[in-house]
């Protein structure tokens, strides 16, 4: 009797048409540009043989952004900004008093620039700037 049984197979057809993609791009960013922009990005596209679509995302995923300061080297730099100004009035008393007046003040400024260069950088090792 089991061979009298009728065995239906179900038969995987295709439905046609272009087969669906495994990665869907579903998130649309909008720019706005220049004129002179558009046609420079519009002229690098062509002249790397993309689409400006396929130029921008590639664009974006080799280029490297750097970032801005934060708060605590903003401050430094405006401190060793400070520091700078000092040392260009030291430099011009040094020019109307002579040199040895102003020699221990400037070996003072000098020290405190370098340790806040050291902050700055990062690095432990000797500065150059004595």
């Amino acid at each position: 009797m089991e061979d009298s049984k009728i065995k239906i197979e179900k038969v995987i057809r295709s439905k046609g048409g272009r087969p669906q993609k495994k990665i869907k791009r579903c998130h649309i960013y909008m720019i706005r540009l220049t004129d002179l922009e558009q046609f420079t990005i519009a002229t690098k596209a062509k002249n790397a043989g993309t689409s400006i679509s396929d130029f921008f995302r590639k664009s974006a995923q080799k280029s490297k952004v750097v970032s801005r300061l934060t708060t605590g080297e903003a401050g430094h730099m405006r401190v060793l900004a400070g520091m700078a100004n000092n040392l260009n009035q030291l430099t011009h008393l040094a020019h109307l008093n002579g040199l040895l007046s102003v020699q221990r003040n400037c070996r003072l400024l000098m020290a405190e620039i370098n340790e806040l260069l050291k902050k700055i950088i990062g690095d432990d090792r000797e500065s150059d700037y004595r």
